[in-house]
């Protein structure tokens, strides 16, 4: 028998308290490094090879997605918040750009971790591939995003925060006409999902994206002052 005796992922189980943990543990690791490296030949070396690591995983895990015999034009591409926030992280760990650096600040640590803690997952536990895929990918994106923050200081500003609402808020005008025209749920923007989550406090559709988008944005503001009261904080790549 396995580390975990069940044969499905449960919410609140052993794994996903393991996961949570690794959250933190990962997140506070790579700040770290990226506090002490910062400045420094070293520094480059890792957050390329953090980049590297990231899109390898990626590549690979939708290259999975894509072949035939897993094909589901309602999961396989990659339309999710949580799939494009992987691929923003590669460019913006391998240049620290600001606006990239934004997008992966808010959805990274603010979309994802809700996807944590409310997994949409009805997969089997560890390690079935579907498993390691979604929390792969979502670890290490937030531990991307806290490396950025914390470890090598690009910090959050205004103009990023107006970006990342403006690119977000496309998103989400974009899935709802590809839903609506390909019968699938991206971002679910179109309907809520099955596993309970934060949605089911915002009322029914439509109603609820409109709240989602007001605590979202404010939400997002709350994470951006903090960062731009003293311009001496701000750390322009």
């Amino acid at each position: 028998m396995g580390p975990f005796p069940v044969d499905r992922f449960v919410p609140y189980g052993p794994s996903h308290w393991v996961l949570m943990v690794l959250i933190v543990v990962g997140s506070v690791a790579v700040a770290a490094v990226g506090h002490r490296q910062r400045g420094s030949p070293s520094a480059v070396v890792f957050t390329r090879g953090f980049a590297l690591v990231l899109l390898a995983f990626g590549v690979v895990t939708l290259t999975y997605r894509l072949l035939p015999a897993h094909w589901d034009i309602g999961e396989s591409l990659p339309l999710q918040l949580c799939d494009l926030a992987w691929i923003v992280a590669v460019p913006a760990l391998w240049t620290h750009r600001p606006l990239a650096c934004a997008l992966l600040y808010y959805w990274g640590l603010t979309l994802t971790p809700q996807a944590m803690i409310t997994p949409a997952l009805d997969a089997p536990d560890f390690p079935s591939f579907d498993f390691v895929e979604f929390w792969g990918q979502h670890l290490l994106v937030i531990w991307a995003a806290a490396y950025l923050t914390w470890g090598a200081g690009v910090r959050p500003t205004w103009r990023g925060y107006w970006f990342a609402a403006a690119v977000t808020l496309s998103w989400g005008a974009a899935m709802l006409v590809f839903n609506a025209r390909a019968g699938t749920n991206y971002g679910f923007v179109s309907r809520k999902p099955d596993n309970p989550s934060l949605l089911d406090v915002m009322g029914g559709w439509p109603w609820y994206l409109g709240v989602e988008v007001v605590v979202g944005l404010a939400a997002w503001a709350l994470l951006t002052w903090p960062w731009t009261r003293s311009p001496r904080r701000v750390v322009r790549a």
